[in-house]
């Protein structure tokens, strides 16, 4: 049976009873040895089996991981969000578990695909609403707390993705956030006007009240303003269900 030999320096293949004294594709001489049976480890085929079999096995336990961290995750995030809203109602959390002080204050409820949060703080109710829209350089959101009155703002929370240290960011501190506090985001005639945030000097449209934007975060803070009078236009309806039933009664007598 013939005998195949290759060559050590070009991989030339030679089929033969004996290997060759030169390879006739590089002409070195003295360069054969016979081929070892299976796959070579030098080859092309072995690299892209290698390969791919090694991307098959690293997918499938990513795979594994990220089901088996899943759950985890999905309670992190949630636990985030309840957080989010505890420091909108300007609760302390800081020495309870946030968790079950969420669980005992704030109930969730649906509005058709949005959500909204009553909360019970000190026989009150609070009705909290999420916000979200868009800063310098990514999402804002957060989370304002409404008195019973569905007008005036007992609390309010922002996050964002990647607002600027000391600039866009700020709208996470307290002193920011503190500029809401007792707002109201109705005129004098209960029409929806939300709180309009705008630089020192600047006023807003008659019978709207404002805060002072950010100095230096002018792109976010417009954000901020936008995404306040946007997402409480989203719930517009609820926010004007009593004052139109009350209006009536007004009108009435």
């Amino acid at each position: 049976m013939a005998k195949q030999f290759v060559c050590k320096v070009c991989g030339y293949v030679h089929i033969g009873d004996k290997a060759p004294d030169s390879c006739p594709q590089c002409q070195q001489s003295n360069c054969f040895e016979p081929m070892k049976k299976g796959v070579s480890t030098d080859s092309n085929a072995y690299t892209i089996t290698y390969a791919t079999i090694l991307v098959v096995i690293v997918a499938v336990l990513l795979a594994v991981v990220s089901q088996v961290m899943k759950p985890r995750q999905e309670a992190n995030a949630r636990l985030d969000v309840q957080k989010q809203i505890l420091t909108a109602l300007n609760v302390d959390f800081s020495n309870s578990d946030p968790a079950a002080l969420y669980e005992q204050i704030v109930e969730e409820q649906a509005l058709g695909d949005k959500k909204l949060f009553i909360a019970h703080i000190d026989g009150a109710t609070k009705y909290v609403l999420p916000l979200k829209g868009q800063g310098l350089w990514g999402g804002i959101w957060g989370y304002v707390a409404l008195d019973e009155d569905k007008n005036t703002v007992y609390g309010i929370n922002f996050g964002h993705e990647g607002e600027t240290p000391g600039l866009g960011a700020e709208i996470t501190t307290e002193n920011f956030r503190s500029r809401f506090f007792g707002k109201h985001i109705k005129d004098a005639q209960g029409r929806l006007r939300s709180v309009a945030v705008l630089k020192p000097g600047k006023a807003a449209e008659e019978g709207q009240e404002q805060v002072d934007a950010w100095a230096g975060a002018t792109i976010t803070s417009t954000g901020v303003n936008d995404m306040l009078l946007g997402s409480l236009n989203e719930y517009a309806e609820f926010l004007n269900e009593n004052v139109n039933e009350e209006k009536e009664v007004e009108d009435a007598e």
